[in-house]
């Protein structure tokens, strides 16, 4: 009210010098001492009201378009304590990530498992892979070795057909030919060896079934039973693997 009273004196104040008038009218002068003596009054009265001068200058701010100042309104405390509702919401959300984060670490725990399967079954199969392609290359000349064997069967044969009282000076042709089928044999022998053809002469070894075909046996007490006594036909063998056996004739078990 008395800012009402003020802007409306200040007003003709100011209407009536833009008039050029050097004094003020008689009747505005009681409104000014009016004015002077409110004044302080009302200075007074709004330093000792609280709610009341409050209201009304939000009022009179709300009245001329101003906005009322809510910067001085309480804030919640930052220690506020949570609901029980918020809190029991919590506690579910982290029973949720909890749960979540268990399923993730077991699905890693299964996929890493399987990987490393994986990777040992390919393992396994390269290294079989290797071995095979090994074994088939070692091995891949056994047909044709088996062939060659019979050649070298011939050679001895006709090695053997010639008698050792018969190769002397007087008989230079026949010992000629039995040096050339000698030499021929071991070098046919020595190109097989380098392919890993080798021959078995099993002569006064212990019989082995895998290695040996007993084709007789004979009774010697004065030998052990089971020693080969007798080689009919020498076996062969490529890359350590039996391709022939040797035929051959061991001494028999004693009679009990």
């Amino acid at each position: 009210m008395f800012r009402r009273v003020i802007i409306q004196g200040t007003r003709q104040f100011t209407s009536a010098s833009r008039r050029g008038i050097p004094r003020a009218s008689p009747v505005a002068l009681p409104s000014i001492r009016q004015w002077q003596v409110a004044l302080p009054n009302a200075r007074l009265r709004r330093g000792y009201s609280t709610e009341q001068t409050t209201n009304t200058s939000s009022s009179e701010e709300s009245k001329n378009g101003a906005t009322p100042d809510t910067s001085e309104e309480p804030q919640p405390k930052p220690d506020q304590q949570a609901s029980p509702k918020d809190t029991n919401e919590s506690i579910k959300e982290a029973e949720t990530l909890k749960q979540d984060l268990e399923e993730r670490t077991k699905e890693v725990k299964d996929y890493k498992d399987k990987f490393q399967r994986a990777v040992a079954d390919f393992r396994n199969l390269q290294d079989r892979t290797e071995r095979e392609k090994k074994t088939a290359r070692d091995f891949a000349i056994q047909k044709f070795a088996k062939d060659l064997v019979e050649s070298v069967d011939n050679l001895d044969r006709a090695l053997s057909a010639v008698p050792a009282e018969s190769r002397t000076e007087e008989n230079k042709d026949l010992m000629n030919l039995y040096n050339g089928l000698k030499m021929t044999e071991e070098i046919l022998l020595n190109t097989l060896k380098r392919h890993g053809l080798e021959k078995v002469d099993p002569m006064g070894e212990a019989f082995d079934p895998n290695k040996h075909e007993a084709v007789f046996q004979v009774p010697m007490p004065d030998k052990e039973p089971g020693t080969v006594l007798n080689v009919q036909q020498i076996g062969f063998a490529l890359n350590g693997r039996t391709i022939r056996a040797a035929k051959v004739g061991i001494v028999a078990t004693a009679a009990k």
